[in-house]
């Protein structure tokens, strides 16, 4: 499972069987938009597909967090966005991004324990994922998060 795989049957719930899953998607990422201009959003199969201009790097792979953290998605597909190169990496190198899926009973207090060996990193792993993480206190399983 590469790190633009999500688990579709958890996440935010966006959309119902009446909705346009794109047109949700597309006003979720309009809502905290990380720095993608003309962002667009299709949606079929379960496979998010975003196109646009990233400002930089950083900027895509939380596009890309934020519609994968979507109930109902189940990979996004970054070919028509600058930024990134197939893999999802920085263009011109850098490769994937290191990213955490959250497990059951998990807290980013043992996260940041886990990967800085400081619990008080836990603000910096909020910082890097501003757009995912609207509260410390609500993560939950399955929840894919940047480890800057």
């Amino acid at each position: 499972m590469g790190w633009m795989d999500f688990a579709s049957d958890m996440g935010r719930k966006l959309f119902g069987d009446d909705d346009d899953p794109a047109a949700k998607i597309q006003e979720h990422l309009d809502e905290d938009n990380p720095g993608v201009s003309d962002l667009k959003v299709e949606f079929e199969g379960g496979v998010a597909k975003l196109t646009g201009d990233a400002s930089d790097p950083a900027a895509a792979q939380k596009a890309v967090l934020m519609a994968g953290n979507v109930e109902g998605v189940e990979r996004v597909d970054v070919s028509g966005l600058t930024g990134l190169d197939a893999a999802g990496g920085a263009e011109g190198g850098g490769g994937e991004p290191k990213t955490y899926v959250i497990a059951k009973g998990d807290t980013l207090w043992a996260i940041a324990s886990e990967h800085y060996g400081d619990g008080n990193k836990y603000h910096d792993i909020v910082a890097a994922n501003k757009e995912v993480i609207k509260n410390a206190d609500l993560i939950f399983p399955g929840q894919k998060i940047l480890i800057p």
